[in-house]
């Protein structure tokens, strides 16, 4: 087995008794079928600024055009600017991991749909934790994602398919990005792309044409931000069955009129809700194998992340 994935997360959500009364929120989900391929580097910015076990809580306040993270029961606590330099003080570290769960609902940590409060207690909207927020402004090409969106098969596939793709990017640049390097990586990716976004399909490639003239780093942040705020936009089944077709046309030449419909009707269903994506790709890795294809096998899109994980049974 290969080295496993570095992956930022809440403390709590790994079973660390850091919560404000002094329990946790362990995920088994996340522990034990993540934690086969995933090595959790964990963080807990309530505690690490010093607000202790068990704590007063604190929630989000709205003042004027500011947000503060107050106490609860006494105002005159506003760990605000503790919480933001924490966060500053964590985002250098953040380059040498590949994504990050978040706890949902927390006023530190979590990543939207946070509750937001008047001083007087009204509510007044949602908004993103402080700690994250700060995190998810500094690191914008990082995949972040939930605890609780997790559990939504379309949302889980979407978040480890862009944490994979993330952490092949994070070693190409490491052994120094060159036009040769973001062509190929370029290449291997585009299936995936075309199934999320196709207008960022037709961005990124012309951004790949520019590297021609030199890839430098500048190029490669604009290429990697273009990209991984593509893959944020959850895949279809309409895109994904596109894809399916155009995958499909590499083995014309080879399948008989029989198998060229098993084919369609394959996609078909899949396109239909009948059937989950593993059932067309399971299909394509057979005649794959049948009919070896080079451009085709070195293709992400086929395998985008391990299949013990089942993320394409669901979706």
């Amino acid at each position: 087995m290969t080295a496993r994935i570095r992956i930022g997360i809440s403390s709590c959500l790994i079973g660390q008794e850091v919560r404000y009364d002094g329990g946790h929120k362990h995920n088994e989900y996340i522990t034990q079928s993540l934690g086969q391929f995933f090595e959790f580097v964990p963080y807990c910015p309530e505690v690490a600024i010093g607000l202790g076990v068990p704590r007063p809580t604190i929630r989000l306040v709205k003042v004027g055009h500011t947000v503060r993270a107050q106490g609860v029961k006494d105002s005159s606590l506003d760990v605000t600017d503790r919480l933001v330099a924490y966060a500053d003080k964590v985002a250098p570290r953040l380059h040498s991991i590949s994504g990050y769960i978040l706890k949902k609902n927390s006023p530190s940590c979590g990543m939207e749909r946070v509750k937001l409060y008047t001083a007087k207690g009204m509510p007044a909207g949602t908004t993103s934790g402080l700690y994250a927020g700060r995190l998810l402004a500094l690191h914008p090409e990082m995949p972040f994602e939930e605890e609780g969106r997790l559990m939504d098969p379309v949302l889980r596939e979407n978040f480890i398919e862009r944490v994979w793709i993330y952490h092949r990017w994070q070693q190409l640049v490491s052994r120094r990005l060159s036009p040769k390097g973001l062509v190929a990586f370029h290449t291997r990716h585009k299936f995936i792309v075309l199934a999320h976004d196709e207008k960022s399909y037709r961005e990124l490639g012309r951004l790949v044409a520019e590297a021609g003239k030199g890839a430098t780093p500048e190029l490669g942040q604009r290429y990697v931000r273009l990209l991984m705020q593509a893959l944020k936009k959850p895949a279809t089944r309409t895109r994904h069955a596109n894809v399916l077709q155009h995958v499909a046309g590499f083995f014309k030449k080879h399948l008989d009129a029989e198998d060229k419909i098993e084919l369609q009707d394959v996609i078909t269903n899949y396109r239909r809700g009948q059937v989950p994506l593993v059932v067309p790709i399971t299909l394509i890795r057979h005649y794959l194998r049948r009919y070896p294809d080079a451009y085709l096998a070195d293709q992400h899109y086929l395998a985008p992340h391990p299949d013990e994980l089942m993320l394409r049974n669901q979706i």
